[in-house]
Formats: structure tokens, sequence, C-alpha cells
């Protein structure tokens, strides 16, 4: 397996995106993944996208993924569908094999509701039929990720893969996300490796819900906190997922995202050494 960085993971910098691009280089990582394409003012997108895979072969740098936000319920899952296939020429334009869009973020009201996922489990899975179907035309594989508490849990989003039960659909699994639905790690990697495509490994520090959440953390959808940390210095068992991930043939790419408090220069770079020890 290769190891690629998020530019997610350099977003405390305030840096463009030709500037991570150079940074992921050097740090030596072996590619990056574009978590959304920011073009400056006044330049259009797909433009912009020419001029990052110009850099990418110029750097010997592959894009290795393309992962944008979606919502197939909050807004019109029509419009949207026609919107992630504009989406989907841009990863075709950056050279990207796969490209990770999400679902829904779910309506507010029923963000954690077990019954309104249900409920929209239909129009979840014909947006994203609707978007691999035309992505497959590409030669570009869609996935949605484990992500946005409403698709998050590993039961949710197996129920979306066979919602959709096309083999050009996959998941992105992201073997910290888990933890933001209060799922234990391994468990959860046991039930996305049926459907992977692509991985994203991120750690966590954690505090019971018993506790005062500390500055910095988040909650989870049970109320308990987390806070973004080095990979390797959380709670998320790192090796053993990538284990359980090896163990089905997966030799695709992994990818390091960080959130953490710590400057991205440092953080990064200690996850990437951390990453490279395991792997």
């Amino acid at each position: 397996m290769k190891i690629s960085v998020s530019s997610y993971s350099y977003s405390a910098l305030g840096t463009d995106d030709f500037s991570r691009m150079r940074l992921a280089k050097e740090m030596g990582f072996d590619g990056i993944e574009f978590a959304e394409i920011n073009p400056p003012e006044g330049v259009d997108k797909a433009d912009h996208a020419k001029a990052l895979k110009a850099l990418s072969d110029e750097l010997s740098l592959p894009i290795t993924n393309y992962a944008i936000g979606a919502d197939f319920v909050n807004k019109d899952c029509d419009s949207e569908i026609e919107r992630l296939k504009g989406e989907v020429d841009i990863a075709e334009i950056l050279g990207v094999k796969v490209m990770r869009h999400d679902a829904t973020g779910g309506p507010e009201e029923e963000r954690f509701s077990l019954e309104g996922f249900e409920k929209y489990l239909p129009t979840l899975a014909k947006g994203c039929r609707a978007v691999t179907e035309y992505a497959a035309t590409k030669g570009i594989r869609t996935s949605v990720e484990n992500h946005g508490y409403y698709c998050q849990q590993s039961d949710r989003v197996e129920a979306l893969m066979k919602a959709v039960d096309h083999e050009n659909f996959g998941w992105l699994v992201d073997i910290g996300n888990f933890m933001c639905a209060d799922e234990n790690p391994l468990d959860a990697v046991k039930v996305g490796v049926k459907y992977i495509a692509y991985a994203h490994v991120k750690d966590f520090y954690y505090k019971d819900k018993s506790e005062e959440r500390p500055d910095g953390y988040f909650r989870t959808r049970a109320d308990n906190h987390l806070c973004g940390s080095v990979l390797g210095d959380g709670v998320v068992p790192v090796k053993e997922c990538l284990d359980l991930i090896k163990g089905v043939g997966y030799d695709g790419w992994v990818t390091l995202e960080y959130e953490g408090q710590e400057s991205p220069l440092t953080g990064v770079a200690k996850g990437f050494e951390f990453l490279k020890s395991i792997i």
C-alpha cells in the first residue's frame, strides 16, 4: 500500500492547493488527496483542476482521490445528481480513479433517527447510483465515507451499499470516524472492508461524557468527547484496523487525515512516520 495525505490535513496553515501539493511532496508522501479544490478568485474550476494535474505530473505526486460534499436529502436530489456529474468531470481532469462524495448530513430534526435514515434511504441510493453510473463511463469509482453523523455508523453505510448495489460504488473506510458515532473502530472496519474502495487513517483523543468536555473537543452522537490527535497518539487501534484492511487484499492508497491541534507541519510529519512504521 502507498501512503497519501489529505489536503484537509494542511487546512490550519491556510495554504493554497499548489502549496499543499509541494508540502506533501517535501514531506515524502507518495500522493495527495484533495478534499475539495479551491480555485483562486476568477479562475474556472476546470482550469484550476488542469493546473493541479500539471503540477501533479511535474512533482510525480499522483492525486489519489477527490473528496467533495454532497446532500441528496436537504437539496433537490435530481439537481444534486447533475452537480455531482460535473464534479466527476473535475475528477477526470485531476486524473483520479476514486472519488468520494457525501450522501447527506440528514435533516436537522432527524439527524440521529434510524427511522429517518430508513425513510430517506431510497433517495440516497437513487442519487449515489446515478452518480456512480455516470462515473463508471469515465473509469472513476465513486464512494461514500462513514462521515457526518447521519451516514457514519457501519450498519447505515452498509445499508446504503446494499441499496445502491452497483459494482462501481464502494466505501471510503475511515478508521477513526466511526468513533464520532460511538462505534468500536475494529468492529466497524470489519464491516467496511467488505466494500472498501479507499482508506483514511486518523486518530482521536477520547473523553467519556461523564467528564466535562475539555477545550478543543467536540461531541459524538452519544455526547462523548473527541479531539483530533497525531496518528498513533490517540485511542484508535490504527495497526489492527490496517491489518483488517490488508487482510481482505486491499492494496490501494492509505491516506493520512490529520485534524489535531498541533501544527500540521509537525503533526502530519509525526503521523506519517508512525504510519510508515506499521505499513
